[in-house]
């Protein structure tokens, strides 16, 4: 099998809350760890380092903020050993006073099998990510869904 495109994880969610809130939710680390890491070092701004850190598995990213534009996009590159990948957060505002969500995380390296693995991974990371705001936005409900996706600490 030859892979002629090189995968990328996409996954997106509607979320009903305003633009404004979603947004927010991803730049404040406040709130970001009440759904997907433990702790981020500062809020996500234009050309700032940052370290998130999931704490119940002893690991963190460092993160690199490429752009902001305020209630519309996110894009940042992370990752170690010169393996970083981009991953771009779209914010759509839609008439009815809710936001759809589309992450891509882009730019997997390796040999076939290790590509596509990566993209499958992210692919279903990145939809626990958007599941957990989702719950936690609309129903103020925290489901530990990164936790739990890895019981064991793996």
């Amino acid at each position: 099998m030859e892979i002629k495109n090189i995968p990328i994880a996409k996954t997106e969610m509607l979320i009903r809350r305003p633009v404004s809130e979603v947004f927010e939710a991803f730049v404040d680390p406040a709130i970001t760890s009440r759904f997907w890491f433990t702790k981020g070092s500062g809020r996500l701004e234009a050309g700032k380092q940052i370290r998130w850190d999931w704490e119940m598995f002893n690991h963190s990213v460092e993160v690199s903020v490429k752009a902001i534009e305020e209630n519309k996009r996110i894009l940042i590159e992370w990752g170690a050993n010169g393996k970083a990948t981009t991953v771009e957060w779209e914010f759509t505002s839609r008439p009815d006073n809710t936001t759809f969500v589309s992450v891509t995380n882009s730019g997997f390296c390796g040999d076939g099998d290790e590509v596509v693995k990566q993209a499958l991974d992210s692919t279903g990371g990145f939809a626990l990510v958007l599941a957990g705001a989702k719950a936690y936005l609309e129903h103020n409900i925290t489901l530990n869904l990164i936790a739990d996706r890895f019981p064991e600490g793996h």
